[in-house]
């Protein structure tokens, strides 16, 4: 493309950068994780790369026409409803678990996980949300469908780029509260805030299947 044409199709970019961010930056279960990981400086970089590659492949499929197929499936939601709030509410019954558990605070004491649990559990947190599929595949498409063809690439250009810089910073500024979380203190509330974001979001996925 050339650079003259770039100004006018700034706008694309921006509205799917900001987009993006005002979806991804909340609290939810997937940046908890997130944030968690990377207070222990555990596989970091793998995990904010998988959260950042599904994003931006949710946001081009749905700027592709996926979600338009999903609406058309009986049952996905429900499913991915039932499934997220059990996935969710085990996890939260850890975090509170390790709240209460004394000899399991201070940062040199959290317990390891492989390489392969990280992804699993990021996979889960990121696939088993139903609200993933409405914000990325359903919303953002929508919006981004609705933009000239030759506009947008950089829609999702930009809201790729948000999705990344916001699991870039959560992960690995995690680091600079370390010294916080050296208190046992910390992971107590920590974890309780986990824990009670999990179970909420669970009881919020239940509530919306009983209602469908």
């Amino acid at each position: 493309m050339s650079t003259a044409l770039l100004p006018a199709f700034a706008p694309a970019f921006a509205k799917g950068f900001a987009l993006s961010a005002g979806l991804i930056v909340a609290i939810g279960a997937q940046n908890m994780f997130v944030l968690r990981q990377g207070l222990k400086r555990e596989h970091v970089a793998p995990i904010v790369l998988f959260c950042a590659l599904a994003d931006a492949t949710l946001i081009i499929a749905g700027v592709n026409g996926l979600g338009a197929v999903l609406a058309l499936v009986p049952g996905l939601s429900l499913a991915l409803s039932l499934g997220g709030a059990a996935f969710l509410a085990w996890y939260g019954v850890s975090a509170l678990r390790r709240a209460a558990n004394p000899e399991a605070l201070a940062l040199a004491d959290q317990p390891s996980i492989t390489l392969g649990a990280a992804l699993a559990g990021t996979a889960a947190f990121t696939f088993l949300n139903p609200h993933v599929y409405i914000d990325t595949v359903m919303l953002m498409g929508a919006v981004g469908a609705s933009l000239p063809t030759g506009e947008r690439p950089l829609f999702m250009a930009g809201a790729a780029l948000a999705s990344l810089s916001w699991f870039s910073a959560l992960g690995f500024g995690a680091r600079f509260l370390v010294p916080l979380f050296a208190r046992p203190a910390a992971w107590r509330v920590l974890d309780l805030v986990i824990g009670a974001v999990m179970l909420l979001l669970a009881a919020s996925l239940l509530v919306g299947a009983a209602g469908r």
